[in-house]
């Protein structure tokens, strides 16, 4: 059997939601050995001390740095420079960052690192091994590291140009929230036809669920609608309504837009 892990140790810098997620994901799938984690948080994290607990080091002494292999930056981006730069005088030359980070180009960081730099933009989901994640690197080495990292936890998406990452971010890693704020809307439209709210949240939720069963076939999006939507029936009519405004098509596209405008700002 392949042998899943990473060579040397690997260092998350940050343990924030996407920070804690990735760690959650590496250590349910045995992606890193907890002996060859380190992790480095400026205050105290449920995923760190569960991390610790079987054996990862939390913020420990400088000089542990140098058995790292690949540095995970999962900071805040306007935040990164001041988060790295303590952490370069004890890593080897050769290791590679990952950055996790929406808005921070890969050049920004190598100015600052000189070492490769490979950028990833997973969604939370890698917590439970079913993230998607964006992946682009000018460096081939450093692209094989960070596939490595994160191709148990998520489907890994290889990007062309780093500036898809943008949009990536957008259509990936913003969008499990516009879906949430749809069967949000959903929930509030079916209690608006009589429904409970406790009714109408559970029954939302169900076909969110649903929709992610089918998604996790690889069917073309078209042929899965298809195969709900019969001619003449309910969720014909529905989808009817949904394409006669365009209010889907707009909302999706400014959506996505504005996350990829904000990406664009957000390092500082």
């Amino acid at each position: 059997m392949t042998d899943k892990r990473s060579s040397g140790a690997v260092v998350l810098v940050g343990c924030g939601r996407l920070g804690s997620a990735i760690l959650e994901g590496w250590l349910a799938t045995e992606t890193v050995a907890p002996a060859d984690l380190i992790v480095l948080t400026p205050s105290e994290k449920p995923a760190a001390e569960a991390a610790r607990a079987v054996g990862a080091a939390i913020n420990p002494p400088h000089g542990a740095l140098g058995r790292a292999r690949a540095v995970v930056l999962a900071v805040k981006p306007a935040k990164w420079r001041d988060a790295l730069e303590p952490v370069l005088g004890g890593l080897p030359p050769e290791a590679v960052i990952v950055s996790v980070m929406a808005g921070v180009s890969a050049d920004g960081i190598a100015a600052l690192a000189a070492r490769p730099v490979a950028r990833v933009m997973p969604t939370t989901g890698v917590a439970q091994a079913r993230g998607v994640a964006a992946l682009w690197s000018a460096d081939a080495a450093a692209r094989e590291t960070a596939r490595r990292l994160f191709g148990a936890i998520a489907d890994v998406v290889d990007l062309d140009r780093e500036a898809l990452m943008d949009a990536a971010t957008a259509v990936a890693g913003s969008a499990p929230a516009f879906i949430h704020a749809f069967v949000q809307a959903l929930a509030r439209a079916g209690e608006g036809q009589g429904l409970s709210p406790e009714a109408a949240g559970r029954l939302a939720r169900g076909a969110l669920r649903s929709a992610g069963a089918g998604a996790d076939t690889g069917e073309p999006l078209d042929a899965l609608i298809a195969r709900i939507a019969s001619p003449g029936g309910t969720t014909r009519a529905g989808l009817d309504a949904m394409q006669a405004t365009g209010d889907l098509d707009r909302a999706a596209e400014a959506a996505v837009e504005a996350a990829v405008q904000r990406a664009k700002t957000i390092s500082g």
